[in-house]
């Protein structure tokens, strides 16, 4: 009878170490795929600005093909990698984020919660411009064959980052104060 209850012993703990190491926590790294864009609005058109120069790591746990923790998760952004379709747009821009003194934009993640299979609810830092303040981020999660794609987005202000919206010719163009991050993001192992 001791030896049935030895090997059914065995059997349990050689199961639970196997099923310990399939869900693991893994580091990712952010893939070159990945995009951000900000768009916000001005009195002469609506306007977008977009780049794919993030940089960035993050530690995920998924289990049987499912995202089940997100433990940490830090992005970096060269400030001027974000490009317009106009150059004098980009001077306006660099200007209000001060790239002269803020090279980069960064988030850094404080915690998430699971809302649903395939949607979080990130607490993170962003820091733009110099200031750094805390958001809520609702995102989709999809596990990949390769890692995990993460998208959303986040209404912000420049006043959120004590950024002044900016003006053109003479202050005849003037941008709205709303603003809207988006991110589509690959993490691969």
């Amino acid at each position: 009878m001791k030896t049935k209850k030895t090997k059914l012993f065995a059997f349990i703990m050689a199961f639970l170490g196997i099923t310990s190491f399939v869900s693991a926590q893994k580091s990712y790294t952010l893939d070159a795929k990945s995009t951000f864009s900000v768009a916000g609005t001005s009195t002469l058109h609506d306007w977008e600005m977009k780049s794919s120069s993030g940089t960035g790591t993050a530690s995920f746990t998924i289990a049987n093909s499912k995202l089940t923790e997100i433990e940490s998760l830090s992005i970096t952004l060269l400030a001027e990698s974000i490009k317009s379709e106009k150059k004098s747009m980009d001077k306006v821009a660099y200007t209000t984020l001060k790239t002269d003194k803020n090279k980069n934009i960064k988030y850094v993640l404080k915690s998430a919660e699971k809302v649903n299979e395939t949607t979080w609810e990130l607490t993170g830092t962003y820091t733009i411009a110099g200031v750094s303040k805390v958001f809520k981020t609702t995102v989709k999660t999809t596990v990949t064959k390769d890692g995990l794609n993460m998208q959303g987005s986040n209404k912000i202000t420049f006043a959120d980052f004590g950024m002044k919206s900016p003006t053109a010719m003479l202050g005849t163009i003037k941008t709205g104060q709303d603003l809207t991050l988006k991110f589509n993001l690959n993490f691969n192992l």
